[in-house]
């Protein structure tokens, strides 16, 4: 009878079952995390890019979060990116990094970025890119008397690197320099024809005198050697003829490598440059990590995200209209994120 009266009792105890736990809030564009992993991306994608300038994040356009287990998940990042007066090959800490202005015509890149964090850990798994220059009609529109990138091939560009880098060989008692490639050029035709340049050049194991003799036999330095460096030239071409030209070397730096596209960069171009105003970043970024499968699945990712945006962004909207309770927090800000620097 005991034993009954006890089951009665315990079958009528109240039942606790066991509540989810809430999934976690949505991560903002412009939040902490979101904008740690940006920067891992950037520094990432400056790390493998083996020619013409270092980028500095702009915007987050959108960020998405897939869980894969206790503090385990897979981030994928939309990334707006500008270029600033840093060659890749520079020491400079890409803080100190100054952008390039709009008016100096700016180029953007584009980044879709795969990166896993595990236990708090980044690592970028793929990464896709691309990049150009702002348009001419852009730039005019603000800046009419502003020179205008010409292609790295010009003839007046090759022209100028040509006769800056002869100029300064012959005044230097240094090593010979030979020229990597060209970064950037602009010409202006009014009031005063002017080609500037901007070049990277190497260290070669031929003192500049040694050259004079047989400049073909100087070589660069090797790898456990390698000392590069950055030149600027201004060449006046009419009314009155003038040149200047100023190099800068960086001393070695270990672990500091050009990548040699294989063929012959006397002219400083490397092929996929040829013909166009900037080194793109999708063409010079060398991911040894991510697959063309990984690729992929960052573009279908990212497509994804953009209509699990669109939902929140809808759904917020229609939160709105409700009424909030006494100590509502409210959502994270919707992507894009703050713009940094300028939007071009």
């Amino acid at each position: 009878m005991k034993a009954l009266v006890a089951l009665i009792l315990l079958v009528q105890l109240p039942i606790h079952k066991a509540v989810p736990a809430a999934p976690p809030a949505p991560l903002g564009c412009d939040d902490p995390e979101s904008v740690a992993a940006a920067e891992a991306a950037v520094n990432y994608i400056n790390g493998h890019s083996h020619h013409g300038y270092k980028f500095v994040l702009n915007r987050i356009k959108e960020i998405r979060v897939v869980p894969q287990g206790p503090n385990n998940d897979i981030m994928f990042l939309e990334l707006d990116l500008l270029e600033t007066k840093c060659h890749i090959l520079s020491p400079t800490p890409l803080a100190n990094c100054t952008v390039r202005s709009f008016a100096e015509h700016a180029v953007e890149g584009d980044c879709d970025v795969k990166l896993q964090k595990v236990d708090g850990t980044l690592s970028v798994l793929a990464s896709k890119c691309h990049s150009h220059a702002d348009s001419s009609e852009d730039i005019l529109k603000v800046c009419p008397d502003c020179p205008l990138l010409a292609t790295l091939n010009n003839t007046e560009v090759l022209g100028t690197v040509s006769a800056a880098l002869n100029d300064y060989n012959s005044k230097t008692t240094d090593s010979y320099l030979r020229l990597l490639e060209i970064g950037r050029a602009k010409i202006q035709y009014h009031p005063v024809h002017t080609v500037v340049a901007e070049f990277a050049v190497g260290a070669t194991n031929c003192s500049a005198g040694e050259a004079k003799a047989n400049a073909g036999a100087c070589q660069l330095l090797p790898e456990d050697q390698s000392n590069f460096g950055f030149c600027t030239a201004v060449m006046v071409k009419r009314p009155s003829q003038d040149l200047q030209v100023d190099c800068q070397l960086y001393g070695h730096q270990p672990g500091v490598t050009y990548a040699h596209p294989g063929q012959d960069t006397s002219a400083g171009l490397v092929p996929s440059a040829v013909g166009f105003t900037n080194h793109n970043l999708r063409l010079s970024h060398n991911n040894p990590v991510a697959s063309e499968s990984s690729s992929s699945e960052i573009l279908r990712s990212m497509l994804s995200a953009k209509s699990v945006t669109k939902r929140a962004v809808a759904d917020a909207a229609q939160h709105d209209k409700v009424p909030r309770p006494v100590g509502f927090v409210p959502p994270p800000p919707p992507c894009p994120g703050k713009i940094h620097h300028f939007d071009i």
